[in-house]
């Protein structure tokens, strides 16, 4: 049984054309990491968010999400608390907006063993300045009596990493969790975020817009667009034989971690802009900026998830797309 299930999960608000979410099925098992790419507003946050419960106001939700084999859609209280208290916890993307200013980091990070443990103040700031030592942070105890301003975005950012695992969950929600900070504080970030995620065997559900990152950290990768989930494969065999236009358009306009051997290739943008909530399409969503789309087939019917090899894609022209993305790129990188 997956320790995180989305089947079927669609989220609609009121006056808006289309959906935030339109029928996603997502998977994460135990000690596997699981990657969300994909643009701004294609929903990726409101996808990890509805494992907590965390529901836009007045949606409309149909589907299913499970956590541990718990059913998250329409339970009730009792149940999220013992979801968000002991199973699952998240990492949100911006640490500033995550603690509270005006209290000491002591107080943020033992604040849920004091309420829902029930631990004593010196049992929980002990765990507290334990926790801080797991992700790197030095003098643990003096950094219990600071303040957030008196901090540094990547020291913050470590301390909502532990904040999350204050009550060993088995699931951890990553929300973007590097977005703010300079590339050499993002590499020690995911690095923390390896080594934790190995030695406690957590399942990890990584939020990003870089694919490039996903790929560096994640066992499988899953596209999303519009609210869909497009492609979803291995991540070596996704950045190997991308079959969506979306994709390869992701892998094209994303720069490489590492130097290739030769001369780098042109970064290729992908035209126009992603689609609105108040936009809709009754073929498929991606079609108004794909290279490839065919007048009167992908304009017309939205394609479904359907397997080519170990992938899942959702695309009317998956077959032609390996060599016609192939020549595209070469032709452009030329």
């Amino acid at each position: 049984m997956a320790l995180l299930e989305y089947e079927n999960l669609s989220i609609a608000l009121p006056g808006m054309a289309r959906p935030v979410l339109d029928g996603i099925d997502l998977t994460v098992s135990a000690g596997e990491i699981v990657a969300l790419v994909g643009e701004s507003g294609s929903g990726k946050s409101v996808t990890a968010r509805s494992a907590l419960g965390l529901f836009p106001t007045g949606a409309d939700i149909d589907g299913h999400v499970r956590v541990d084999g718990t059913e998250v859609v329409g339970a009730g209280p009792a149940a999220l608390r013992s979801i968000r208290t002991g199973t699952a916890s998240m990492i949100f993307q911006d640490p500033r907006a995550g603690i509270n200013p005006v209290r000491r980091i002591g107080d943020f990070l033992t604040e849920s063993l004091r309420v829902n443990n029930g631990w004593d103040k010196g049992r929980a700031n002990a765990r507290a300045a334990e926790l801080l030592a797991a992700v790197g942070l030095p003098a643990p105890e003096r950094h219990l009596r600071q303040y957030p301003y008196e901090l540094s975005g990547g020291m913050l950012q470590r301390v909502m990493i532990a904040g999350a695992l204050t009550t060993g969950p088995r699931l951890l929600l990553c929300d973007e969790p590097t977005t703010a900070l300079d590339v050499s504080t993002q590499a020690e970030i995911m690095a923390i975020l390896g080594r934790l995620q190995r030695e406690r065997d957590l399942g990890m559900l990584l939020i990003t817009h870089d694919i490039e990152l996903a790929a560096a950290v994640c066992d499988r990768i899953y596209v999303m667009y519009a609210g869909r989930i497009v492609e979803t494969a291995p991540t070596a065999q996704l950045f190997e034989t991308p079959r969506h236009p979306y994709t390869a358009g992701l892998l094209g306009s994303s720069p490489p971690l590492q130097a290739p051997d030769g001369p780098p290739a042109r970064l290729t943008p992908i035209p126009g802009s992603p689609m609105g909530l108040l936009d809709s399409a009754p073929g498929c969503s991606f079609a108004a900026r794909c290279r490839l789309a065919r007048p009167g087939v992908c304009d017309r019917t939205a394609p479904r998830l359907e397997r080519h090899d170990e992938a899942l894609v959702a695309c009317h022209l998956a077959e032609e797309s390996l060599t016609s993305i192939d020549n595209i790129a070469t032709r452009e990188g030329s």
